[in-house]
């Protein structure tokens, strides 16, 4: 018996077992289509309730992507030293003199907001050198020390930073929400999004480093 010949039997199995592979996979599919769920080649689909129900949500259940759409990850970001008038590895160097001059912090906004605003900024520079906006961010991940003396990491500051450049457009009107003015960014986006306190960051003196995962938009 040739070679040949005694392969058959084993090259018929594997044929009917990738036959039988597509079936299952075309019946999964069709069935998730005939929901709606599968997303178009080149859709990015925000999981969010009806505008009309929730015109201002803060951020979104999860992000379907279609199987042609190209992503970009960022590593994980921190805020800017830029604050040369602040002691090295202290939280203060962490504030942008551009965004709060002198270092000086107004009444109201904490240490984690300054750098978070920071670190947002830091994030457009970053998604600027790849030919993104934050328009573009599908998913966050954001880690967060507690400020020294703190029992607890600033997840409102934290919060008032974000909507500074995310989520701070009402979806039905299309204006700037009044809550959030003055923005830095108009930004209708609500992005997928995860919050974790950690014990330490990389960097002495960061209180907030963040990840982004963008989505290049259909030219």
């Amino acid at each position: 018996m040739s070679t040949t010949t005694a392969r058959l039997p084993m090259l018929a199995r594997f044929a009917l077992v990738a036959a039988l592979t597509s079936v299952v996979t075309l019946l999964a599919v069709s069935f998730v289509d005939a929901r709606g769920l599968v997303p178009r080649p080149n859709e990015v689909r925000f999981n969010l309730p009806p505008a009309e129900d929730a015109p201002n949500p803060f951020l979104a259940g999860g992000v379907a992507f279609g199987q042609n759409t190209a992503l970009y990850f960022s590593s994980g970001i921190g805020p800017g030293a830029l604050n040369t008038d602040a002691p090295a590895g202290t939280p203060e160097r962490y504030i942008d003199p551009a965004q709060f001059p002198g270092g000086e912090l107004p009444d109201g906004v904490t240490i984690t907001e300054a750098q978070g605003m920071n670190n947002m900024q830091r994030i457009v520079e970053n998604l600027d050198s790849q030919g993104l906006t934050v328009h573009d961010i599908t998913s966050m991940r954001i880690y967060l020390e507690a400020p020294p003396g703190a029992d607890r990491a600033d997840y409102a500051g934290w919060n008032r930073a974000y909507r500074k450049y995310m989520a701070n457009v009402d979806r039905t009107t299309g204006e700037v929400l009044e809550q959030f003015e003055p923005v830095v960014i108009p930004n209708v986006v609500r992005p997928s999004r995860t919050n974790l306190e950690v014990a330490t960051l990389p960097v002495q003196g960061w209180l907030v480093e963040i990840e982004v995962v963008a989505a290049y938009p259909q030219r």
